[in-house]
């Protein structure tokens, strides 16, 4: 039982699903912190662009939405790199 299970058969678990895990944890604290600016509203908030291609409102779904998009695809690109280079080097 390659592992997922310690010597005195209590279960712990795996690696990759403590990443997986902490990456929605992670992308989804982001997208709340927009939803709650976006809420608040400050003064001279303006439109943010996703990746420079869609403009967004300063509302609370559009921000949500570019703090997901944008914190979701760059740890999934710096994730992807990682198991690559440990299942190719490891």
């Amino acid at each position: 039982m390659a592992g997922n299970t310690e010597q005195d058969g209590g279960l712990r678990p795996r690696g990759s699903l403590v990443v997986v895990a902490l990456y929605v944890l992670v992308v989804s604290i982001t997208g709340l912190t927009g939803y709650l600016l976006g809420s608040i509203g400050p003064e001279g908030l303006r439109p943010v662009a996703l990746f420079g291609l869609i403009e967004l409102p300063p509302t609370p779904i559009g921000l949500a939405l570019y703090g997901i998009v944008t914190l979701g695809v760059g740890l999934g690109i710096a994730l992807g790199l990682v198991v690559f280079v440990s299942r190719r080097y490891a």
